[in-house]
């Protein structure tokens, strides 16, 4: 593969502990069967979006080894190992499928000890750049410590096995208290222009130089809010996904992209997309969908 990204990527890079990362990413999630379950109908299909994302220029990848299970891994590794020093790809344990296409919480401390494992062998890694721990369940974030299940990453973390910790679908007072037992480098949330909880966690991350990941960017939204958005999508000439990108890399320095897609030619569009010059009347009116 050429060493030159194809695209020019917008919002530039953020540091993750000691790795650099583009702040626009790619999540690999949708790689997987329907429900997240099997494998993709266009195996190869999937394998190009994959090379075609790192030809990019993109240096951030989500997965987890419970997309599928384990598809996603596997494909990624079939696609871009032995992989390039420059690209960095962040993990998250913490749940697990069943058979009904569920996701239960498993946080138990040999649950997490397999997870890590699983990960490592089916990326084919020896160390795992990120690990995000998994918390509450598909509701969203639930109240309660997290000590047990994030000290045993931090176990894992000392034994050369992890190099850098997050939290994801975790509530602000986790995020402190994982904060007070070891350092993270990101918090994986939801979080989009209809739901914004999570803003005063992320100008205290970015204070602190913590990245903030936001996934389902267009998720939640009432029939009123999606109208506004719709709006100034048309004002623009471009997709409401677009300026939902383009609004959260101008959101806070901090945040991170990792839209997926299985199509290489949507994910050059998702590319351009966030790239999108949005006026300060477009922002105005924007901000205003989430309050």
């Amino acid at each position: 593969m050429s060493s030159t990204p194809s695209l020019p990527l917008p919002g530039g890079t953020w540091a993750l502990g000691d790795l650099t990362v583009t702040r626009f990413g790619y999540g690999a999630m949708q790689l997987a069967g329907p429900w997240v379950m099997g494998p993709p109908a266009d195996r190869e299909g999937a394998l190009a979006v994959l090379r075609a994302a790192v030809e990019a220029g993109i240096t951030h990848i989500d997965t987890s080894d419970a997309y599928g299970p384990r598809i996603t891994n596997e494909l990624i590794r079939e696609a871009l190992h032995p992989y390039r020093a420059s690209l960095h790809i962040a993990t998250k344990v913490g749940g697990t499928r069943d058979a009904q296409g569920g996701w239960p919480p498993a946080r138990r401390p040999e649950e997490l000890r397999q997870q890590v494992r699983d990960n490592l062998t089916s990326l084919g890694l020896d160390v795992l750049d990120v690990v995000n721990l998994r918390l509450g369940d598909a509701e969203g974030p639930q109240a309660g410590s997290l000590a047990e299940a994030f000290g045993t990453l931090v176990e894992l973390q000392q034994q050369g096995l992890i190099r850098h910790l997050g939290v994801s679908n975790a509530t602000a007072e986790q995020v402190a208290e994982a904060q007070g037992i070891a350092p993270i480098v990101c918090v994986q949330n939801l979080y989009n222009l209809a739901r914004r909880h999570d803003d005063p966690l992320i100008d205290r991350l970015a204070a602190e130089g913590i990245a903030y990941v936001p996934f389902f960017p267009l998720g939640g939204f009432t029939s009123l809010q999606s109208a506004a958005l719709s709006a100034v999508a048309a004002r623009r000439g471009t997709a409401p996904m677009s300026v939902a990108l383009a609004w959260l890399l101008r959101r806070s320095p901090n945040i991170l992209l990792i839209p997926g897609t299985s199509s290489t030619a949507h994910l050059r569009e998702n590319i351009a997309g966030a790239g999108l010059d949005l006026s300060p009347e477009d922002l105005t009116e924007l901000d205003a969908i989430g309050r």
